[in-house]
């Protein structure tokens, strides 16, 4: 599976524009209460830019994978991914967890300051 491109890039945003049909989906996992990532939200066209909207409001990152998407809008609102997309779904956690990673890292770099 290829890395997905982050929505935040300029040039992606020009051609989401253009989509025929915008999806998105919502994921959320609590490992003290879920026994798999959940669906919070999903949709196609309004309400598609409607979850990548709030998405951006709370800084979260996005990213894009056609196939997967297809698959969790299947998957019922507040229900638990199915296995077989499992792999799929640890796969944009990890990607996630790395942007975090980063994010962090670069805000802790100490800023040079001009004298």
């Amino acid at each position: 599976m290829q890395k997905p491109p982050k929505l935040q890039n300029p040039k992606f945003l020009k051609n989401l524009k253009n989509l025929p049909q915008i999806k998105a989906a919502a994921l959320a996992y609590d490992d003290k209460a879920d026994i798999a990532p959940k669906v919070l939200a999903s949709g196609k066209g309004e309400i598609a830019k409607k979850i990548i909207q709030k998405a951006r409001e709370f800084d979260i990152p996005l990213f894009a994978n056609e196939e997967l998407v297809n698959m969790l809008l299947k998957v019922e609102i507040d229900e638990c991914i199915p296995v077989e997309l499992y792999s799929a779904v640890v796969q944009a956690f990890v990607w996630l967890h790395n942007v975090e990673q980063k994010s962090q890292m670069s805000q802790n770099q100490p800023q040079n300051h001009p004298k």
